[in-house]
């Protein structure tokens, strides 16, 4: 398996969308049809706006982190690819980068182990998410 993260100045954003929602489908039960209908537009346009890091894997696009300033917006890595590292390996270019705090769902235990382990810190809890649905955010910094 040949992987390559690097940040991508034009990303191949339907792909990227494409390995977002499997994700999302995966890791995120708690999310409806309705709400990933309402945030696939959003996570294109935010694609094509940050440039993001993508991994690739064997060439093809399998993960994507997005980041804004110093903040994580995004961190995604195809469902097949889960528990081998990849998603460490962004977030560690991310932070070589900058990148000091993520906001996490409060419902997905296994993304709030993830950045604990990577040693963020909860410093925050807001009962909405950005868009005022009833899904909790926990705000994450390193020390």
């Amino acid at each position: 398996m040949n992987t390559t993260i690097a940040r991508e100045d034009t990303p191949p954003a339907d792909a990227l969308v494409a390995v977002w929602e499997r994700s999302v489908r995966a890791t995120h039960g708690f999310v409806t049809e309705d709400e990933i209908a309402l945030f696939r537009p959003q996570v294109r346009e935010m694609l094509l706006a940050i440039r993001p890091f993508v991994l690739r894997v064997d060439g093809q696009p399998s993960g994507f982190l997005a980041l804004n300033g110093a903040h994580v917006e995004a961190l995604f890595v195809d469902p097949p690819l889960f528990r081998r590292g990849l998603g460490g390996r962004l977030l560690r270019a991310a932070v070589e980068a900058g990148a000091k705090t993520v906001d996490v769902n409060e419902e997905n235990p296994g993304a709030l182990a993830f950045y604990l382990a990577c040693g963020f810190r909860q410093i925050g809890r807001d009962p909405l998410d950005p868009s005022g649905l009833p899904h909790p955010i926990l705000h994450l910094a390193l020390p």
